[in-house]
């Protein structure tokens, strides 16, 4: 099963959108609750860095028999130290996306916890792809 989101930057009464439609479908689909929690956590921290940081962004869901990959790209400012963003509490979030209640800085630490394999690539000034993959028998 293939899904496609497009998310716009700064569009935080649509964060979430995405993740929660994948929710449903995993819960169809009979997926250990579980392993559900963790997809979604780690989604919706990645649904929400781009209505956060980016212009726009793209998430394609592939939901295999074994495991759930996603792919989120953005054009956005980009992240210039992925190792120092990745530390619990590193966050470069405006002020108004704080006073929101986001930008606590745990997104990235957040999505890797919660994902069996985490690849981050980003460029200043161009934009970061994300790819989360989770297996389901885990």
């Amino acid at each position: 099963m293939h899904f496609n989101y497009h998310i716009e930057g700064g569009d935080f009464t649509r964060a979430g959108h995405a993740s929660s439609e994948v929710k449903k479908v995993l819960k169809q689909l009979n997926v250990d609750p579980i392993v559900i929690k963790h997809i979604v956590v780690a989604l919706y921290e990645a649904e929400v860095n781009i209505v956060a940081h980016a212009y726009r962004g793209d998430i394609e869901v592939e939901i295999e028999t074994d495991k759930v990959f996603i792919v989120l790209k953005d054009e956005g400012p980009g992240i210039p130290d992925i190792k120092l963003a990745m530390q619990e509490g590193y966050s470069t979030a405006s002020q108004k996306v704080r006073e929101m209640g986001f930008g606590a800085g745990m997104g990235l630490p957040n999505m890797k916890k919660n994902a069996d394999i985490l690849n981050i690539q980003s460029e200043v000034g161009k934009g970061t792809r994300v790819e989360i993959t989770k297996f389901l028998n885990t």
